[in-house]
């Protein structure tokens, strides 16, 4: 299933709209010399850009809500759920990725946290319980729970979130932005078949993070 988004993210229009008069600015002022501006133009261009998506349909599949290095594969506790144990995958995102969040697995929106903290290098896993980080838990048909958490990272400075208590939300669905590199962190039921390997590129919505349990 191919999702559509806006050739470039709602979040990055007045950016882009300051850079591009910069650009300008200092092609009247500079001439040639202004090269080094418009190289700045596309990046903020390739920053805030938000392709389209080929969403799985298989079922019980949980789709990556970042582009990313998955940095980190393994069981933990889980604090936003009395520490039960869980699979935790990380994906962090440089500067270079698409910085929109996508809704992992169909569900509804059953708890919503958000927590001020440090901006430490998102890459670092103890990036999880110290830095800023907005977090949701979306409860499946089946009642499985699957943990989405944004993460602010060394240079990220917003976290955007725009689902909230209670609604109904689909695989692929755009829910958040995070701004200048950053992390997102899923928590997934203990059972589930992992699909993704350590070290492994992802794309937000393309790449099968994993399978609830019984699929």
């Amino acid at each position: 299933m191919a999702i559509d988004y806006p050739i470039l993210a709602k979040e990055g229009i007045v950016h882009l709209i300051i850079a591009t008069l910069l650009g300008v600015g200092a092609t009247l002022w500079f001439g040639y010399g202004s090269i080094v501006v418009w190289i700045g133009v596309l990046l903020v261009l390739q920053f805030f850009r938000d392709p389209k998506r080929n969403i799985t349909t298989e079922p019980g599949a949980i789709v990556s809500p970042a582009s990313g290095k998955v940095v980190s594969i393994g069981e933990q506790e889980n604090p936003y759920q009395d520490n039960a144990k869980v699979l935790k995958v990380s994906v962090f995102m440089n500067i270079f990725s698409v910085h929109s969040n996508l809704i992992p697995i169909s569900g509804t929106i059953k708890h919503h946290w958000y927590y001020p903290g440090k901006f430490v290098n998102a890459a670092l896993d103890k990036s999880s319980g110290e830095n800023e980080r907005n977090a949701i838990c979306i409860e499946t048909s089946a009642g499985f729970e699957v943990y989405s958490i944004q993460i602010a990272g060394l240079i990220a400075r917003r976290i955007l979130c725009y689902v909230k208590l209670g609604d109904s939300v689909h695989t692929g669905q755009r829910y958040g932005f995070i701004r200048f590199g950053s992390r997102v962190d899923l928590y997934l039921p203990l059972e589930c078949r992992l699909a993704v390997k350590l070290g492994q590129w992802v794309s937000s919505g393309s790449h099968t993070i994993g399978y609830l349990p019984g699929y």
